[in-house]
């Protein structure tokens, strides 16, 4: 049964408008990296342990659907968390581990597919969502423009490891800043992930564009400050690089608890990644 809606979505641009545009881009560009490989190169191993690119992108895929499902039936995505999540945890499997070796088992030709079409899923049925409906989710419920958001996270974070594992650089685009804004919405999340209590102090972050443009958030007279380039800041709080490799600046007492716990993304802690670059 699916979710009554709380109102119909506003006609005409919109936040979530710009949000699906960029979570379009962002995908086009992970796209190019991986339509052109041949088969062999799909099995490339990535800085995520155990993780080739075959698997990066069947992840990105699997999450789709949910996200779809989410969308469409809340109803549904609850009891298919309930029943699926449940069996493969009392058989002590990981689902998002699952999730992943079975999309990395497919002939890439046929993966590459599945993930075209269901990110094309995920634009639909995020456009016409009610702009104010919460949608369930693995964390926290979010708005339409919170998940277009966590989407576009998500697809730049698991890029990045497929760049990584080619050798590729990716040109640094203002698409960065709806992640930074998720890093610096989730501070009190990844305290609590830690077994911490939330900060109640609030925390300064002034970040460089990549074209030079200052973004901040928080007060100005805040004692607690992180400053430094977007890109690495987005590394951080995505766990794609280790704090020690990144060019970020903290004082205070909770910024500098803060930056070794970052984490934009649900789930348990993440790992991390060891200090020495993307290969360790």
């Amino acid at each position: 049964m699916t979710s009554p809606s709380p109102s119909p979505k506003p006609k005409g641009p919109n936040v979530l408008d710009g949000l699906l545009a960029d979570l379009r881009a962002e995908s086009e560009v992970l796209d190019g990296l991986v339509a052109g490989l041949a088969p062999e190169q799909w099995a490339l191993p990535t800085p995520a342990e155990g993780w080739t690119i075959a698997h990066q992108i069947a992840h990105l895929a699997w999450t789709d659907d949910w996200a779809t499902l989410s969308a469409r039936d809340a109803e549904a995505f609850g009891e298919a968390i309930g029943g699926l999540f449940g069996e493969l945890l009392a058989a002590g499997a990981d689902p998002v581990e699952e999730g992943a070796a079975r999309g990395a088992a497919e002939e890439p030709r046929a993966l590459l597919a599945r993930w075209r079409a269901g990110r094309e899923q995920v634009l639909a049925v995020l456009d016409a969502a009610p702009a104010d409906i919460r949608l369930p989710w693995f964390g926290p419920p979010m708005k339409p423009a919170s998940m277009a958001t966590a989407r576009l996270m998500e697809t730049w974070a698991h890029g990045q490891d497929v760049a990584d594992a080619l050798g590729a650089v990716r040109e640094p685009s203002a698409r960065l800043r709806h992640i930074a804004h998720l890093g610096v919405r989730t501070m009190g999340f990844a305290f609590t992930l830690h077994g911490l209590p939330a900060p109640e102090a609030p925390v300064r972050v002034e970040l460089t564009g990549p074209d030079g443009e200052p973004w901040a958030w928080g007060p100005e007279d805040a004692v607690d400050r992180v400053s430094g380039p977007a890109l690495d800041f987005c590394l951080l709080v995505t766990q794609r690089r280790h704090q020690d490799d990144l060019g970020l600046t903290a004082s205070g007492e909770v910024a500098t608890a803060w930056l070794p716990i970052a984490q934009a993304f649900a789930g348990a802690p993440g790992k991390g990644r060891d200090a020495g670059g993307a290969s360790a």
